[in-house]
């Protein structure tokens, strides 16, 4: 696995990291077993970059890194998240005293005594986020954290927060179907020496051998009600995207790797963690490290996938709550 640095002084990690939502049940049913054996497969493939939050699961998906780490002691770059407060009437808390004792939670769930990187899951906009990095950057002089990051944020946001204490990672959604912080978000990265890391980089699923179809989703998926899996939205999008597949293939690539090293391709500030819960799909992802686009191949994506294809919005309007819109 090719290697890229976390920030600018930050450690180096493997170029593809590896989202740990799935872990939690969130796009299906799963159990620790699948679970455990994803994450071994991930060891063997030099995946060292682990992304998880306090709220996969509710302590499920850190309980079961921790549980890994206890038990097999790799060397991991951990990063979670914090500032999501769930149930009916979903809030944020980015306040000193949340931050501090959800991360006590966090490390005990994890089996560690520090994290590498730790994120604010959404940002609370009632808070200066001054403020919150102010808060973070005492976490690290503490050696309780590594460094900080931000999540779904605004590029004015990045250089404010910047500003009080160096920002090690931004997390947004990106990839060839979510563009978004290609106006003005991964520039604010490169300018300022922060890592970019795009979550969802396969598209939901999408980006796969095979999309994934919402008719057979479990009926807890989130997804069954996401706009761009939703009728007529779906349709347009998987026959597009069927064109990138068949070209994916045209030059023996999977579509997964494919697709990650169009993302791996826009930066080499850019770490993306797509998510999985099983062997199988991760090995789909292995050989985009080794795949460098030649003019030619991105005139194709382009072509095939141009900014904006996607039907329908990447959230639906109650998913979209806590995220920062800047365009």
């Amino acid at each position: 696995m090719k290697q890229r640095q976390l920030g600018a002084d930050g450690p180096m990690v493997g170029a593809i990291g590896l989202g740990c939502m799935s872990f939690a049940g969130f796009f299906g049913s799963t159990d620790e077993d699948t679970s455990l054996s994803c994450l071994q497969a991930a060891v063997d493939a030099g995946i060292d970059f682990w992304d998880t939050s306090n709220i996969y699961g509710m302590g499920v998906s850190e309980r079961v890194i921790g549980r890994f780490l206890a038990e097999a002691n790799p060397k991991i770059t951990l990063a979670t998240k914090v500032g999501i407060v769930p149930g009916p009437d979903r809030r944020f808390d980015n306040s000193a005293d949340y931050i501090r004792a959800e991360l006590e939670g966090s490390l005990k769930r994890l089996n560690r005594d520090r994290v590498e990187l730790y994120y604010i899951h959404r940002r609370e906009q009632e808070r200066p986020i001054e403020e919150v990095a102010e808060t973070m950057a005492a976490l690290i002089g503490e050696g309780l954290i590594g460094g900080y990051g931000l999540s779904e944020v605004a590029p004015s946001t990045l250089r404010r927060a910047h500003a009080v204490h160096p920002c090690m990672a931004v997390q947004n959604e990106y990839s060839l179907w979510s563009r978004q912080p290609e106006l003005g978000l991964i520039q604010t990265c490169a300018e300022l020496g922060v890592a970019f890391v795009p979550f969802s980089p396969l598209a939901r699923g999408m980006f796969g051998e095979v999309s994934v179809d919402p008719d057979r989703m479990e009926p807890k998926d989130w997804r069954r009600v996401s706009p761009r899996f939703t009728q007529p939205n779906y349709g347009y999008n998987h026959a597009a995207i069927d064109g990138f597949r068949r070209f994916c293939h045209g030059r023996g690539w999977t579509v997964a790797a494919g697709a990650l090293a169009w993302v791996l391709d826009q930066g080499d500030h850019l770490i993306p963690i797509p998510g999985t819960r099983t062997t199988a799909h991760l090995h789909e992802w292995l050989a985009a490290t080794d795949i460098t686009l030649s003019p030619d191949d991105r005139a194709q994506i382009a072509r095939l996938l141009p900014v904006g294809f996607a039907h329908g919005d990447r959230y639906s309007y109650q998913q979209m709550v806590g995220v920062e819109r800047y365009c």
